[in-house]
């Protein structure tokens, strides 16, 4: 059976501009008040008002008095249809301010409909974004419903006709000279129309507002065409107050990305740069792009790469709103994962390379690879290339990935103990590694130890020498 999700966004032409309740905020068009925040519906301020009555409620408070952005309202509305596209395949924008959404086909994926309706809430509610809801086996229906106070109520789904037969005809704004006839006749509700004769309406209303109830009742399909995922990403988070830390950034940053890989599963598709843009409440916008060495649709591995990277930001105006975009979007591939034994996986090196890039600069590091070789400083290497690809590292137990450029001779104290800042305690051990042995042949055991203060060490001691040698230090 079709079901229809009808969100309505009432507000949008004042939240798709700020979500500010600190002072009064009015959205006029042709000089006219078209919405206001509650902060000055407290005031008095009603839809139609002058400007200049505005003023005089406020009296002495500071009034931000907005222009209509139809085009920025249709930005919003196409941001949602991300988000809403991992709810559902099936969906369009209608009107200048909705979202229907065709959700009978994917409630078993949503685990029901009351799982679906909270998660579409608990969405709206981070965005901030006041919404009404109408539920109904058809789009305009659904529409309708929206005006009613248990528009989405699951208990009383099934008599949807009769809660659209209370509303009135007045929301048919579609057809004014219609419903002006109709309620010069006593005709008001929705059910006083519904049961007369389609001839009869015909007559009198014209047969574009027969077909519309046609449509509405589910006599004739009401079909539209359906969304389709844009090439390109962008989503944005208005906080509606001053943000001064990059810490209060964080929990727009997860919801976010949230979105965004969201998007990614969805559409199957993955990215290596994502781009934020920081809007001060001047509206000046500071751009932060984050790269990754491989492509992927991982949220954790974007936040913490933007993390790294915010740790290092000063803010010095005051943070209003977060924008994320992503512009290279490419064809999904699997990732390299044993099957059998995840928790034995180690880093890849790719990901080490981001962390390192974030922290210290795109130019610091090129690439990281690894060489078939059993010699530690001969194995792992920089390459000079900036395209060269990481590889996986080396298997091997408890390797370091800090190697000192040389292997530093380690002192011998009281009787054999080793010294490095202090007594050096060997912990783990030995590994052994021969190679050259056509050359100059090398023969070393590896070991782990631990110094006085808590840091932990890899040395060997070379077999042929029969001395010892600091190589490398763990994180």
């Amino acid at each position: 059976m079709s079901l229809w999700l009808c969100l309505r966004f009432p507000q949008l032409p004042l939240q798709c501009q700020t979500l500010d309740e600190t002072q009064p905020v009015v959205v006029l068009e042709q000089q006219r008040v078209l919405r206001a925040n509650d902060c000055a519906s407290s005031l008095g301020v009603r839809a139609g008002m002058a400007t200049a009555s505005v003023r005089a409620l406020a009296q002495d408070l500071p009034v931000q008095l907005l222009t209509r952005n139809r085009a920025l309202e249709q930005d919003c509305l196409q941001q949602l249809c991300c988000w809403a596209y991992s709810v559902s395949p099936h969906l369009y924008i209608w009107r200048d301010d909705c979202l229907q959404l065709e959700i009978g086909s994917c409630l078993t994926l949503h685990r029901g409909l009351n799982n679906l309706l909270q998660e579409v809430q608990r969405a709206l509610q981070a965005r901030g974004y006041q919404v009404e809801a109408g539920l109904a086996p058809t789009p305009k229906a659904a529409w309708l419903l929206s005006f009613h106070e248990e528009g989405c109520d699951t208990r009383h789904t099934e008599a949807w006709q009769e809660r659209i037969g209370h509303l009135p005809l007045g929301l048919l704004d579609e057809f004014p000279k219609a419903v002006a006839a109709l309620e010069r006749a006593g005709l008001r509700r929705f059910a006083d129309i519904l049961a007369l004769p389609e001839a009869a309406l015909t007559r009198r209303c014209g047969q574009p507002f027969v077909h519309y109830l046609r449509q509405l009742t589910g006599r004739e399909n009401d079909l539209e065409p359906d969304y389709q995922p844009p090439q390109q990403f962008s989503d944005q988070y208005w906080f509606g107050y001053e943000v001064k830390t990059t810490a209060e950034l964080l929990p727009a940053v997860e919801q976010l990305l949230h979105a965004l890989c969201g998007f990614l599963r969805q559409t199957q598709l993955q990215s290596g740069c994502i781009d934020w843009r920081l809007v001060a409440v001047d509206r000046q916008s500071r751009s932060l792009q984050v790269r990754s060495s491989s492509r992927h649709s991982d949220w954790s591995t974007w936040y913490q790469l933007t993390r790294l990277q915010l740790d290092t930001l000063t803010l010095r105006t005051g943070i209003e709103g977060l924008v994320l975009e992503c512009h290279e979007l490419l064809a999904g591939h699997s990732s390299d994962i044993d099957l059998f034994s995840p928790r034995n996986q180690r880093e890849p090196l790719h990901a080490l390379l981001d962390r390192l890039r974030s922290r210290l600069g795109l130019q610091a590091i090129c690439a990281i690879g690894c060489r078939d070789e059993h010699l530690p400083e001969r194995a792992l290497h920089v390459g000079t290339e900036p395209g060269e690809a990481p590889t996986t590292a080396p298997t091997g137990a408890h390797r370091p990935f800090w190697l000192l450029p040389e292997p530093q001779p380690l002192p011998r104290r009281n009787g054999g103990e080793l010294y490095w800042g202090g007594r050096l305690q060997l912990v783990g051990g030995p590994e052994r590694i021969e190679d050259l042995w056509w050359q100059q042949p090398v023969s070393r055991d590896y070991y782990i130890a631990r110094g006085h203060g808590g840091q932990y060490y890899w040395l060997f001691h070379d077999r042929r020498q029969r001395c010892w040698y600091l190589h490398g230090l763990f994180a």
